[in-house]
């Protein structure tokens, strides 16, 4: 098995109430996307759409060959420490590492590091995968 192509790691919380500021405070750093419930947004073929809930995201550049181990460290290293305000804001809103893994062959392979895995775990985080497949040629 090969080395994963090229992987993506954003740090996302969702909520209905969800204030980035908030967020952006006890977090101790900024996000690199936000909105608010209710926020317009441009849409791809014009006009604008409102967003249905609050959302603060924070993403590193993509890797490749892929290293989602670097990038959660990346995305975690100048934010709190204070594992009590992961907890609160893991408990409020939808809070997950959103990961991309994209393939160029068949039969690629990512481990996770156990320090990265419990890093994600005592911050309440959800590890959440989108696997894309070889683009077909």
């Amino acid at each position: 098995m090969s080395q994963l192509h090229q992987t993506a790691a954003t740090l996302r919380f969702f909520g209905e109430d969800l204030d980035p500021d908030e967020i952006t405070i006890l977090l101790k750093g900024p996000p690199t996307q936000s909105c608010r419930k209710g926020d317009e947004r441009p849409l791809h073929g014009g006009g604008t759409a409102r967003e249905r809930r609050g959302s603060w995201r924070r993403t590193v550049d993509r890797r490749s060959p892929g290293d989602l181990d670097a990038q959660i460290e990346e995305l975690l290293a100048d934010l709190t420490q204070d594992m009590t305000v992961w907890k609160a804001l893991s408990d409020r809103y939808q809070a997950d590492m959103f990961c991309g893994l994209f393939l160029r062959e068949g039969a690629e392979g990512l481990a996770l590091a156990p320090a990265t895995l419990l890093t994600l775990g005592l911050r309440g985080l959800k590890l959440d995968l989108d696997i894309y497949g070889p683009e077909a040629s």
